[in-house]
């Protein structure tokens, strides 16, 4: 017990702790917020959104960052760290005052133990809600000004089953608004061009409506759109107006995203979900079991990273950047093929895979290093 109050326990927790804080604000920064910077300006420049609504953006999405930041830079810390310690000969130091790998390790086995819990509440409560929040703000701000969605010079592909451009906005109307529409195999069957025109909010229908003056267009077969021998040309209406759904706006109850629900809510579901398909059961506990499998990877990433990064015995950063670049990808991609089967039973299995073997691998060099 006297250890963990010691000078050593304090060093490397001091060591571990500030380098893993300052690796998940420039990690999130980077690789999250880079492009979500990006759409921002976009929406202040274009849209002329308030910066509460920005800032309330970037406070729901910054806790879906810490899942990936969290146990990447712990890896990164425990690389430099120990890396470094080892070149100093500070391990050696304390080895030969009569400590275990162990018990000089411990700090960072506490650090990973921590983390994991915090990443655990992270991945099942937090970001589900961030997630959700964040999807109820588009909602909301497509129904407050529907004509800010269409970006001018930009295609527009958030509406199911359509293709919106148009090349500038003037007051409350869009000009040279062109459109395809597009069958479930999203072949397009339609194409509509006008030079003007104007979008509205339906509430009783929770629809957005997007009214063409003067509409010309083609239409193609719609039960073989293959088929381009039987196009018809020369379409024209005075006005036309087509339906937009906003259900990629919003939460839909009947076809909801296991990810945008609470860890206990989906149990809750699998519970009293007697008309889920299978392929939507096997998608719920593989969700359920990446985000246990991401909490864990914390504690699998710390295991690994110690004798990675006293073998590599490098002082120089980028080494160590570089290392734990590989072993994130490794893993990232493992969850990212698990995910990609998420509808097939053994998915939920395949989620652990990644984690497995990096703690069984980190056991193996840590069981080595010891008993050197």
């Amino acid at each position: 017990m006297a250890f963990l109050f010691s000078r050593s326990f304090r060093y490397i927790s001091h060591q571990v702790l500030s380098t893993t804080v300052l690796g998940v604000l420039s990690l999130s920064l980077i690789f999250v917020l880079g492009n979500l910077f990006k759409q921002i300006f976009e929406l202040l420049v274009d849209k002329d959104l308030p910066v509460s609504s920005v800032l309330r953006f970037i406070v729901y999405i910054f806790p879906y960052s810490l899942i990936f930041t969290l146990p990447w830079s712990l890896l990164t810390a425990v690389l430099l760290v120990f890396g470094r310690m080892s070149s100093d000969n500070e391990l050696l130091a304390l080895r030969m005052s009569g400590r275990s790998m162990f018990q000089i390790c411990r700090p960072v086995f506490v650090i990973a133990i921590l983390l994991s819990l915090m990443s655990f509440y992270i991945n099942t409560t937090i970001a589900p809600r961030g997630k959700a929040a964040m999807k109820m703000t588009l909602y909301n701000m497509a129904i407050d000004d529907p004509l800010a969605l269409i970006v001018p010079d930009k295609v527009i592909t958030q509406f199911p089953n359509y293709r919106i451009y148009t090349e500038a906005r003037d007051e409350n109307k869009l000009v040279s608004l062109e459109i395809i529409e597009l069958d479930e195999d999203k072949y397009p069957i339609r194409y509509l061009k006008s030079k003007e025109a104007r979008i509205e909010y339906n509430a009783p229908l929770d629809q957005l409506l997007l009214i063409l003056e003067k509409a010309e267009g083609i239409i193609k077969n719609d039960k073989n759109p293959k088929d381009l021998t039987n196009i018809v040309p020369g379409l024209s209406a005075d006005q036309t107006t087509i339906p937009l759904e906003l259900s990629s706006f919003r939460n839909n109850p009947k076809k909801f995203k296991p990810s945008l629900l609470e860890t206990n809510d989906l149990k809750t579901r699998l519970r009293e979900g007697e008309d889920l398909s299978e392929s939507k059961k096997n998608e719920i506990l593989t969700e359920i079991q990446k985000r246990n499998s991401f909490a864990a990877a914390c504690f699998a990433f710390a295991l690994l990273g110690i004798p990675l990064g006293i073998n590599k015995q490098r002082r120089e950063s980028h080494g160590g950047y570089v290392l734990s670049l590989g072993v994130a990808c490794f893993y990232f991609l493992g969850i990212i093929y698990a995910d990609n089967l998420k509808d097939q039973a053994n998915a939920q299995y395949l989620m652990w895979l990644p984690t497995i073997i990096i703690l069984i691998v980190g056991a193996i060099l840590f069981i080595r290093l010891n008993k050197k």
